[in-house]
């Protein structure tokens, strides 16, 4: 062997050493990838599997049947064993041969949600679902609380420092924009984005969707799902999702696994960048971030937060008789739908007309001019606002 040739041989192993040493030798990351369920067969598996391994970042450990191309990877099989894809996969999970996962339709435990990631058409901008499958609450606004820690969680995981949120204009958004700037303000650090329409604010409509205004829109996961199913399809007619990076990584509290989801209409492009993304939330250390995240929101009351969202006892009400009609054009918007009647009740209890409405960007109460400050205090101080 010539002599330059040793001295590049040593030099690579005394590198090697040198970074075992000091903590920074990575090994080669493992993605598993469960092959079988898809409603596009094994080819798109296949496909997805090969164009991982011609890129050579990571490797890919299939997990599923035996398929004669599975030779050309690290492949556990489900032939001969009594366990099915899932179990297999925690096990492979849980002794660390796999980094993480994608894998279609996992049932995560209540308490758990997926975050998904598209590319907007607008502007080809990455935008975060937070949620998309999963369930973080039965409690809805519960729920999209928790969404939120999540979103900026698989963000953070991704390498966004600040990721900005919004609010999708759903059920329940104002309230939960209300108990997340309640957190912020206990301490916990949420970088709130703002509307591209006209008057602005975290609360999203459609178009903020199409353009990405944020960087985590926040949803309940049922909303998050139709979503992402027309982020990803739209362009095939709705057979076959060519865009985005699937339903994304599981996260919530105390929970550590590196779990991807895809659709079973999920095709090549799909399965690939879910691998990819399940790949960048190995190499970001999710576990680590959705560990330091909950602890700092905890820390910020969250707990109590969420337990002040859970639904208040049904109790007999007296109808409040309307005071006198009168004109109404100071529209005071940012109050719930489930919630409307309610604060014109209150209103009118004191001496106060008010009618309820809806205008363009959702629902409003309604008041004389006259009467406006005065209402929108009285809101404020019956959480209405």
């Amino acid at each position: 062997m010539p002599n330059q040739v040793k001295q590049t041989v040593k030099k690579v192993f005394e590198d090697v050493a040198d970074a075992i040493d000091n903590g920074t030798f990575e090994q080669r990351i493992k993605i598993g990838l469960t092959i079988d369920g898809s409603e596009l067969g094994l080819e798109v598996m296949k496909q997805a599997a090969y164009a991982i391994k011609q890129a050579n970042q990571f490797d890919v450990v299939l997990i599923g049947q035996d398929v004669p191309w599975a030779k050309d990877f690290q492949h556990v099989s489900t032939a001969n064993s009594d366990q099915n894809e899932y179990q297999l996969m925690e096990s492979l999970l849980a002794d660390g041969t796999i980094d993480g996962c994608v894998t279609l339709h996992y049932p995560f435990p209540i308490g758990v949600s997926t975050v998904g990631k598209v590319v907007t058409p607008a502007f080809g901008r990455e935008l975060f679902i937070a949620t998309t499958t999963g369930t973080t609450s039965a409690v809805r606004n519960q729920a999209m609380v928790l969404n939120a820690v999540n979103g900026i969680i698989a963000a953070k995981t991704m390498g966004i420092a600040k990721p900005t949120v919004g609010i999708l204009n759903v059920e329940g958004a104002n309230t939960v924009e209300r108990a997340l700037r309640t957190l912020k303000g206990n301490g916990y650090d949420i970088a709130f984005g703002e509307s591209q329409r006209a008057d602005g604010g975290a609360i999203l409509r459609g178009n903020d969707l199409l353009t990405g205004s944020v960087d985590v829109a926040v949803c309940d996961s049922l909303t998050g799902n139709i979503l992402m199913k027309l982020f990803s399809a739209y362009a095939s007619g709705g057979q076959y999702e060519t865009l985005g990076a699937g339903y994304g990584p599981g996260i919530g509290a105390d929970y550590d696994n590196n779990i991807c989801i895809i659709s079973r209409a999920s095709g090549v492009p799909v399965i690939v960048n879910a691998l990819n993304y399940a790949y960048q939330l190995a190499k970001g250390h999710l576990a680590t971030i959705s560990k330091q995240e909950y602890a700092q929101a905890k820390q910020a009351q969250l707990d109590q937060i969420c337990a002040d969202l859970k639904p208040k006892a049904a109790t007999e009400t007296k109808t409040v008789e309307a005071p006198a009609k009168e004109v109404v054009t100071d529209q005071i918007p940012g109050i719930d739908v489930i919630e409307m009647e309610d604060a014109v009740q209150l209103l009118w209890q004191k001496q106060i007309y008010a009618e309820s409405g809806m205008g363009c960007t959702g629902p409003i109460i309604l008041v004389n001019e006259k009467n406006g400050e005065k209402a929108r205090k009285i809101l404020k101080e019956g959480a209405y606002l």
